[in-house]
């Protein structure tokens, strides 16, 4: 399997914890799985400024999301490894991975895995799309060696 992934950084002072290359690689490298025998992704860590300017424009949500998937669509009959790219706006991953009591570490994986499985065509717009997906996420995830991100804990111990 040839898995390529260029990350961007497109961050001013972000002081956050931020994956290396290699782990966001990682990562992207087991969603692929053995799905895809070629694939070529780009990741792009942003600021909450462009977060929100990207999630307005191409999801009419105002304010930033976690992570937006944009999967290349090739012409009829032309077949090219590129999936498409991934942004991850960084603030809201550090902030969701403090309010959910989650190591930095284990939301980044699971954003990128999430983002990953979205280019491959997976979704969870309907409930039955989405326990497969998160079935999959967990799956990949439990791979890499982190905990079940949908797992409900007890905080009253």
């Amino acid at each position: 399997m040839s898995v390529e992934v260029d990350v961007q950084r497109a961050l001013d002072e972000y002081r956050g914890f931020l994956p290396t290359d290699q782990d966001i690689a990682h990562w992207v490298k087991a969603a692929v799985g053995s799905q895809r025998e070629e694939a070529e992704v780009t990741v792009r860590l942003v600021d909450q400024a462009e977060g929100t300017r990207l999630n307005e424009a191409f999801r009419g949500k105002s304010g930033p999301t976690n992570v937006l998937s944009f999967p290349f669509e090739a012409p009829p009959g032309v077949e090219v490894a590129l999936l498409g790219d991934i942004v991850v706006c960084a603030p809201v991953v550090a902030r969701e991975a403090s309010e959910q009591a989650k190591a930095p570490v284990a939301h980044w994986a699971h954003m990128v895995v999430h983002g990953t499985l979205h280019l491959l065509g997976h979704d969870h717009i309907d409930s039955e799309q989405a326990a497969r997906m998160e079935a999959l996420e967990i799956s990949v995830l439990e791979h890499l060696g982190y905990p079940n991100p949908y797992a409900v804990t007890d905080t009253d111990d």
